[in-house]
């Protein structure tokens, strides 16, 4: 896709604060004192708690061992610290299943290693009972280096939509694209040692996690009022009306979300709405953007709406590629419109279809003027074009995504 950087004006700032980035919204696994939220699958390796750890205790003729929670998570951040005997291969399974008509309920899913051996792929993400290797770290001499033998150490785990990262402690280790299994249980492996006699071990402690599913999205408009928003200019153009805002039918105007949600400066999200167009509407979606007073907005990007505009951009088109295409939805109908970011990646999505799946690239300096870069974070708004459009919003929430860093 040939790419035009049409993009509003120059800015570049530190990343600023991440909104919900502090300690709360995690959940303890483990609470240090016994092993309930968990069940065993597999094999028959031992599992007990030792002095606030999981101690997982090779048994000898046995398969794989598996200690599972008792639910299942999909978007997640799992932290933990991990201690393993040099002998012993082990690994985090995510997104892992059990099911009755594959291989009799062997479980199988991502597995983030924990490999004490000289190729030290711990971090490193592996199919358990499926693929194999999806990710090891091949090339990757810091995070192999970083793994510390008979040590504690630390994995970070963020799991968003396809996206999967690891780190070992605090060292980017994989960093995988995949979209077999959206959800699973988390699990804590024993592997096999054939005859081995000698009881091998290894620990987990301090098991967080931060729950980025349906639970974690917050609501942006309560159906009655512009609370939490304020138009730019012409707040005539901008209305409340049967639990919809309705933008558009005066002056051009801008709606921008002003709180109260934290800073309300967003990162990494994932943003949802319906929408709805009346004939030749033109409007849009901007983010990573920020309140002007008056006039067009000139930091952010523009996800288009605009179903029968005569503009050739239309609904779920990214303002600073080229991509020309049809409407999947028409005029007078509701759709649901969601904005996705994370990192450099931008997603697109009309009622579930992928319309724009973009990675900004790794530019160091852009000059001033409308190629240039844009803001790394910011708020939200809806545009009101001109008297010619009117477009409705409802039901707007945003889930917040874990940085990028540990």
């Amino acid at each position: 896709m040939f790419i035009r950087f049409l993009l509003l004006c120059f800015l570049i700032l530190s990343p600023m604060p991440f909104a919900h980035s502090g300690e709360e919204n995690w959940t303890n696994l483990f609470n240090g004192k016994d092993l309930n939220g968990w069940v065993q699958r597999g094999g028959k390796a031992k599992y007990t708690v030792e002095d606030g750890a999981i101690v997982g205790t090779s048994v000898p003729h046995t398969s794989n061992s598996f200690l599972c929670t008792d639910r299942d998570y999909s978007d997640f951040v799992l932290e933990l610290d991990f201690k393993v005997d040099h002998a012993l291969n082990s690994g985090v399974q995510i997104r892992s299943q059990s099911l009755p008509d594959y291989k009799d309920g062997r479980v199988h899913g991502y597995q983030v290693e924990i490999d004490p051996k000289p190729r030290a792929w711990s971090g490193g993400i592996y199919d358990e009972g499926r693929r194999g290797w999806l990710n090891n770290l091949e090339g990757n001499d810091p995070a192999r280096k970083a793994f510390k033998q008979n040590e504690w150490n630390h994995f970070r785990i963020v799991a968003v939509g396809d996206s999967i990262k690891t780190w070992i402690n605090g060292v980017p280790a994989a960093d995988l694209k995949d979209d077999m299994t959206p959800s699973g249980f988390i699990a804590l492996q024993v592997h096999c040692v054939g005859d081995r006699t000698e009881p091998l071990q290894v620990r987990w402690k301090d098991i967080r996690l931060k729950d980025l599913g349906e639970d974690a999205w917050v609501s942006l408009f309560d159906g009655e009022s512009l609370e939490g928003w304020k138009p730019n200019e012409n707040p005539e153009s901008v209305k409340v009306e049967d639990g919809t805002i309705v933008a558009g039918g005066g002056p051009r105007s801008h709606l921008f979300y002003v709180g109260p949600v934290e800073d309300h400066d967003f990162k990494n999200f994932e943003f949802r709405c319906e929408v709805m167009t009346k004939p030749n509407s033109n409007s849009g979606i901007f983010f990573h953007t920020e309140w002007v007073d008056t006039g067009r907005l000139n930091k952010g990007y523009e996800a288009q709406i605009n179903a029968t505009h005569e503009d050739p951009k239309k609904n779920g088109s990214l303002w600073i590629i080229e991509d020309v295409f049809e409407s999947p939805v028409g005029d007078n109908e509701w759709f649901t419109y969601s904005v996705k970011v994370y990192g450099k990646r931008i997603v697109l999505k009309i009622n579930g279809e992928v319309m724009v799946d973009y990675t900004e690239p790794e530019i160091p300096e852009r000059p001033a003027g409308r190629e240039g870069r844009v803001l790394d974070s910011g708020t939200f708004a809806l545009q009101a074009h001109d008297p010619g459009s009117i477009v409705y919003f409802k039901d707007i929430e945003v889930k917040v995504l874990p940085d990028l860093e540990p």
